[in-house]
């Protein structure tokens, strides 16, 4: 039987009104430092989310996804933010912000396959 091994994971949400602080879960970015795991997991129901919203940018909200799946990844596309260390890349990602999309506090968890254990939450959480 495999060891477990903590994890971090934060619920990335769309708030298309900031002011009305009402928010859809859209994604899940899981951290294991021991597996070297950071990855961004997503799926946006854009008929959800235009109930709160029928104004919502989702092309904007696409770039905004795939910039942090660059930087969570390292990706050169990334730019400097990407050129940190994963654990650094980590929590600027999920650093507290008052913009369209936002982070969950952190939540720490223990797993044995980060990558399953991340799919897991994403179903759990967003699905």
């Amino acid at each position: 039987m495999s060891a477990s091994t903590l994890y971090e994971y934060a619920v990335v949400r769309l708030v298309p009104r900031v002011e009305r602080e009402e928010f859809v879960n859209i994604g899940v970015l899981l951290y294991c430092r021991k597996q070297r795991y950071a990855e961004l997991l997503y799926f946006v129901d854009e008929e959800r989310c235009c109930l709160l919203s029928k104004e919502i940018d989702f092309s904007l909200i696409y770039a905004h996804l795939q910039s942090m799946h660059h930087i969570c990844k390292g990706n050169k596309e990334g730019g400097a933010l990407a050129q940190l260390d994963q654990t650094e890349r980590f929590r600027w990602l999920t650093a507290k912000r008052s913009t369209l999309i936002q982070c969950s506090a952190v939540h720490p968890g223990l797993c044995v396959d980060a990558e399953e254990t991340h799919r897991q939450l994403l179903e759990k959480l967003v699905l």
